[in-house]
């Protein structure tokens, strides 16, 4: 049996979120057909992570066995003529038998576009949003969420998962063309949690909610303490990182 992680990205605007659902249209599936379609073979897929509904991913990685020994040029250019527009494969690469692309991720970062101007080439893809920001402000409340803490104040509840702790690395502002963008990365995500991040922030840069109140608001492990969760429209699971010991040498 040989295992490979398929490295992929789509637009998730036509999506209802990246898992297979009953009579839903998801990422997953589109992706499981289309292997069978080129290869006549029952494939399950094992992905990094779940994006809801609407949320995009310039990179997602899914992990699957199977008992052939796969070409990547020809997997990626097969996939890629059977796959939907919004959907497309970009790398193929052979793992060793345990690697897992959700428990062996070291890094995950992601993106938020908030356009400040309404633009129909950004429509579900950037967050429209015309209101005066103050991004130092949000800049230097983003600073406060660094390290490892449990953040449950930007979680949805009853949440199956195990703890709410993690350890983000890097959160920050900047300025892109007409775009404002967020990135963030951390060793793991709660559900829902970027979202909620950007709307806490939001209302840092509207003078909303004070640059100091971040730390009690974590501390408070509340929910509805925090800010509102953001449209899924402007969020995008950008990178993900693996250690090498994950990968077989092929060369």
């Amino acid at each position: 049996m040989n295992r490979y992680f398929v490295y992929f990205s789509y637009l998730g605007s036509n999506y209802h979120g990246w898992q297979i659902q009953p009579n839903a249209h998801t990422v997953q599936a589109a992706l499981e057909k289309g292997i069978g379609l080129i290869h006549q073979e029952k494939i399950a897929l094992t992905a990094a992570g779940r994006t809801d509904a609407g949320v995009h991913a310039k990179m997602m990685v899914a992990h699957f066995d199977t008992v052939e020994k796969w070409d990547k040029r020809s997997f990626i250019h097969r996939m890629n003529m059977v796959l939907p527009n919004d959907i497309g494969v970009f790398d193929l690469k052979a793992v060793k038998a345990d690697a897992h692309a959700r428990f062996d991720a070291e890094k995950r970062t992601y993106q938020y576009l908030i356009c400040k101007a309404k633009n129909p080439f950004l429509y579900k893809r950037a967050y429209q949003y015309n209101h005066k920001l103050d991004v130092d402000a949000m800049n230097a409340a983003a600073k406060l969420l660094l390290g490892e803490k449990d953040f449950s104040c930007f979680s949805k509840s009853r949440t199956q998962t195990f703890t709410n702790n993690c350890n983000i690395y890097f959160a920050a502002w900047k300025w892109d063309g007409e775009l404002l963008v967020f990135t963030i990365t951390a060793n793991r995500f709660l559900r829902n949690m970027v979202r909620a991040i950007v709307g806490t922030l939001i209302e840092v840069g509207e003078d909303k909610r004070k640059v100091e109140s971040i730390p009690a608001l974590i501390k408070a492990k509340k929910r509805s303490e925090s800010g509102m969760s953001v449209s899924a429209d402007g969020l995008y699971l950008n990178h993900i990182e693996y250690p090498e010991n994950c990968f077989i040498n092929e060369n």
